[in-house]
């Protein structure tokens, strides 16, 4: 099994690293390195402070509506510094492994806070942020000709984020019966008996609680719309230091684009995607300065890792803890549950 892992581990990293130099390498034959550089050289970085402050606006409010999901179990100086740890560790690592370092953070900080119901929060938030990519690209389509793939990709996740929402409604409005049958199904197999199925499960529902409840779905429908709002203006606020005017739509396009991109979790930091989708998405809307479109994809990649970098490791000082320590934390967590007292018995 370490074998099969670590071969695993390599496959992963090497087809993250091969699409991240096929998208570098698409970029590189679209512009001009030399008119490239020049860009970034004369870009007005006046610009830069609003969008930093726009950016640390836009993790607050996040950690906010985190908090809500959390039902305000983790104060929110915590729970900040707790998601920056996890974009820090996500951008380092592929495969979202920083959601695990959060789900063990969280449950360090409050024991009250089983592993199931941080994860079922975090994916709470993953459908809210798809709901909202949806109604970003709703408007552009609405205001701009957008090409008939890209309406389709955007009406599909639109429609399964709404088929997920609704079907954790359902399940958190169905608690019992969904626990009994998950009871039955755990009393007639071993396997599920040593993972403890039922009570992951019963944690995992408790944690949908909070959308269950209308004030606090409206709640966290409000730090969604505040955080991605934030967003737009993060970005404008840069495309002003590369561009004499800013354009609200290629902006909005582009993030649509920038969160296909960041989907493919095998690339670590993104690096080449996230540039390629936000040049594809102002190249849809015509602009041909494309010297100048990745000198600004750069520009915006570049705040992301930094800030995100900066408040990370501030996040790791706040909570005592490197990150090759979290990082032997999670991959305990990566292990089948059980698997860790069943080599416990195994050595007494």
């Amino acid at each position: 099994m370490p074998v099969l892992k670590r071969n695993r581990k390599r496959i992963t990293s090497i087809l993250g690293l091969l699409i991240g130099l096929g998208a570098g390498f698409v970029i590189l034959s679209w512009i001009d390195l030399a008119e490239f550089a020049a860009v970034l050289i004369a870009a007005d970085y006046r610009y830069l402070l609003p969008s930093v402050v726009a950016f640390l606006l836009g993790l607050g409010t996040r950690a906010q509506r985190w908090r809500v999901l959390l039902s305000r179990q983790l104060p929110l100086r915590r729970a900040f510094h707790i998601m920056n740890i996890a974009y820090l560790v996500n951008g380092l690592l592929p495969l979202r492994i920083g959601e695990l370092g959060r789900i063990f953070l969280t449950s360090r900080a409050n024991r009250k806070i089983p592993a199931m119901h941080s994860g079922s929060t975090i994916v709470v938030e993953r459908l809210l942020d798809v709901l909202a990519v949806v109604v970003l690209l709703m408007i552009t389509i609405a205001v701009a000709p957008v090409p008939l793939e890209t309406q389709r990709a955007g009406l599909i996740g639109g429609a399964a984020s709404v088929a997920g929402f609704a079907l954790l409604i359902f399940l958190g409005r169905q608690r019992e019966p969904v626990g009994r049958a998950i009871g039955i199904l755990q009393a007639r197999s071993k396997l599920l008996t040593r993972i403890s199925l039922q009570r992951h499960a019963d944690a995992f529902l408790a944690g949908l609680s909070p959308i269950l409840d209308g004030a606090s779905l409206l709640s966290a429908l409000f730090w969604t719309a505040l955080s991605w709002l934030f967003s737009v203006l993060t970005n404008y606020a840069l495309m002003l230091a590369f561009f004499e005017v800013g354009d609200w739509i290629p902006i909005l396009l582009s993030i649509v684009f920038a969160a296909f991109a960041i989907a493919i979790p095998v690339v670590p930091g993104n690096i080449g995607t996230y540039e390629l989708s936000i040049i594809s998405a102002f190249t849809v809307l015509g602009y041909d300065q494309l010297d100048k479109v990745a000198a600004y994809a750069v520009a915006v990649h570049a705040l992301n890792v930094v800030v995100n970098s900066l408040t990370g490791f501030v996040g790791l000082l706040h909570e005592g803890i490197s990150l090759g320590n979290l990082r032997a934390q999670v991959e305990q967590l990566k292990q089948p549950a059980g698997q860790t007292q069943l080599d416990d018995s195994s050595k007494k």
